[in-house]
C-alpha cells in the first residue's frame, strides 16, 4: 500500500502559507541566473540515462548544490526518504525509480531555506515541534506520524523539524500578517438554507467586526464589504439565516485569499533571493 503524502505546504491545498513556492520558480530562476544545470554535473555518468536504482545504489549522488561557500551532494536516498518514503517507493521488483527532477529540485529548495534560516540563528524547541505536530497531525507521537506516512522515525522527525524551522523563518521575514483562515458555518440538520438562529447571527457579526454596530443592532455603515454582500438579508444581534452566514463566509474567504496571495508573493520573492545565491546541478533527467 502506498504511503500518504506528507501534509502539503502549498497555500492552495491548506489555505495557509508555509513554503508556498513551487519547483517551477527554482527552475525558472536557475535559467535566468545561469547557475542551474539540469542533466549535468560530474556524477552524470553514474546514472547513464537509467530510470531505476537497486537498493544498494540509493546512496548514488543525483544532484549537488553550493550555498554560502559550501557544496553538498544529494543522494537518491535523501530525496526518496523526504518525498514518499523508501517503503512506499519500492517497486515490485525491489528497485526504486530514479527521483524525478521536480522532486530533486523541491528537496534542494527546502534544504536551502533551512540552511538560510539556520544561518540567521533560527532554532526550534521541543514545544514548537509538538505544537506543529498537534496542529497538522493531531498527535505529538512521531512514531504514529512515521507509521501513517510509511517513513522511518528519523526521517519523519527531520521533516517535521525542518518544517518548523521554515515556518519560523517565514514568519520572521514576512511583513504581511496572515490571519487564521475563516471556518465555514455549520449547516442546519434539515439542510434548509433559510434556517435562522442566534448562532448564525453571531457568526456573521464575528466576521464583520467593526462593520456591525451591536449597540444599535444594525450595520455601522453601508461602505463595508460585508454590508454590500449581506444587505439583502435580515440580520440582527439575535437572528440570521444560514444562507446569510454562508455569504459572510464567502466574503471572509475572499478577504483572506487576498492577504494570502500577497503573503505568497512576498515569500516567493524571499525564496528567489535565497536561490539567487545558490548553484545547483541535477544529474537526473527523469520526469
Amino acid at each position: 500500500m502506498k504511503g500518504k503524502d506528507m501534509p502539503s505546504i502549498d497555500v492552495k491545498k491548506n489555505s495557509k502559507i508555509f513554503i508556498g513556492v513551487g519547483a517551477v520558480v527554482l527552475f525558472a530562476l536557475g535559467i535566468v541566473i545561469g547557475r542551474f544545470l539540469l542533466g549535468g554535473g560530474g556524477a552524470t555518468g553514474s546514472l547513464n540515462g537509467r530510470t531505476t536504482l537497486s537498493e544498494g545504489e540509493l546512496n548514488t549522488p543525483i544532484a549537488s548544490y553550493t550555498y554560502n561557500g559550501q557544496t553538498k551532494e544529494v543522494t537518491a536516498r535523501e530525496v526518496i526518504e523526504n518525498t514518499s518514503g523508501l517503503d512506499a517507493a519500492k517497486q515490485s521488483d525491489g528497485t526504486y525509480a530514479v527521483p524525478a527532477a521536480d522532486k530533486i529540485i523541491g528537496y534542494v529548495r527546502n534544504a536551502l531555506v533551512v540552511a538560510e534560516a539556520q544561518s540567521k540563528g533560527i532554532t526550534v524547541t521541543d514545544d514548537e515541534v509538538n505544537n506543529y505536530m498537534q496542529t497538522n497531525f493531531k498527535t505529538t507521537d512521531v512514531s504514529q506520524v512515521a507509521s501513517a506516512y510509511k517513513l522511518s522515525e528519523d526521517v519523519a522527525k527531520k521533516l517535521i523539524h525542518d518544517a518548523v524551522i521554515m515556518k519560523k523563518y517565514r514568519d520572521s521575514v514576512l511583513t504581511t500578517t496572515l490571519p487564521d483562515a475563516p471556518q465555514a458555518p455549520t449547516a442546519p440538520e434539515d439542510g434548509n438554507s433559510e434556517t435562522t438562529s442566534q448562532e448564525y447571527a453571531q457568526y456573521i457579526i464575528g466576521l464583520a467586526g467593526d462593520e456591525w454596530d451591536a449597540k444599535n443592532n444594525t450595520w455601522a455603515s453601508q461602505d463595508g464589504d460585508y454590508y454590500k454582500q449581506l444587505s439583502a438579508y435580515s440580520i440582527s444581534n439575535d437572528s440570521a439565516s444560514y444562507a446569510a452566514a454562508q455569504t459572510a463566509y464567502q466574503v471572509a474567504m475572499s478577504k483572506y485569499s487576498a492577504v494570502a496571495s500577497k503573503a505568497s508573493q512576498e515569500w516567493s520573492q524571499k525564496i528567489n533571493e535565497i536561490l539567487g545565491k545558490a548553484s545547483i546541478a541535477v544529474y537526473s533527467l527523469a520526469l
